[in-house]
């Protein structure tokens, strides 16, 4: 410590302290309070579910993307780039690959799990439970977030750390025989392990009538 009461921080010190400050990758602000640590985990296995999985993951993913980051898509063949750019997703970071053959699936997701820190993935039926836990191992090490989309979960043989759902959705803006779809609300449930407690709910905005993520 010096004289004046400073503590001296060595250069491994700030390098911890920065590495700890972005193990957490930040979502849109509807979501901080209902995922676990308040974002995307470095190094987590997560999934979404039901009717709008592949808007909330692309939600999730689309700070990362404005902030410059690269996400990468595998096997989603209906996503909807229009829909993913008007939800935040900045198109020119994102890396997508068509269904790829089920027998280079593995190595494809593991060589994207180097290279970008988000992969969106939809696993084959034929997935085996130890190719499984390689690929989470994988994320984990190298600090990336491998989130499955779409999915009930029966086709990951593992438990995600949590899993995000859409329990219910309403559009707004039709009247009687008329009118525009302008926002899409969704009540939002986050299960699992890693969620430290029963499910959290929220209601979400997806989009708002602004086209703006909010809480409603």
């Amino acid at each position: 410590m010096f004289d004046d009461g400073v503590m001296a921080v060595s250069l491994a010190d700030i390098t911890t302290l920065s590495r700890l400050a972005e193990s957490v990758l930040p979502v849109p602000e509807p979501f901080v309070d209902l995922l676990p640590s308040g974002g995307l985990v470095r190094g987590a296995m997560l999934a979404t579910a039901g009717p709008v999985a592949q808007s909330l993951a692309m939600a999730l993913v689309g700070p990362l993307t404005q902030m410059g980051s690269w996400c990468a898509v595998v096997g989603l063949e209906e996503l909807g780039l229009l829909a993913a750019s008007e939800l935040g997703v900045e198109l020119g970071r994102v890396l997508v690959v068509d269904e790829a053959d089920p027998t280079r699936w593995p190595a494809t997701v593991d060589a994207l799990l180097d290279a970008v820190e988000v992969v969106l993935v939809r696993a084959p039926s034929q997935l085996s439970a130890a190719t499984a836990s390689r690929l989470v191992a994988r994320a984990r090490g190298r600090g990336s977030v491998l989130m499955q989309v779409g999915s009930s979960g029966s086709l990951w043989p593992q438990s995600p750390d949590f899993t995000i759902s859409a329990r219910s959705l309403a559009w707004d803006g039709i009247g009687f025989g008329h009118g525009h779809l302008r926002a899409r609300h969704v009540e939002v449930e986050v299960v699992g392990r890693r969620v430290g407690g029963p499910a959290r709910h929220g209601s979400i905005w997806l989009p708002g009538p602004d086209g703006a993520i909010s809480r409603r």
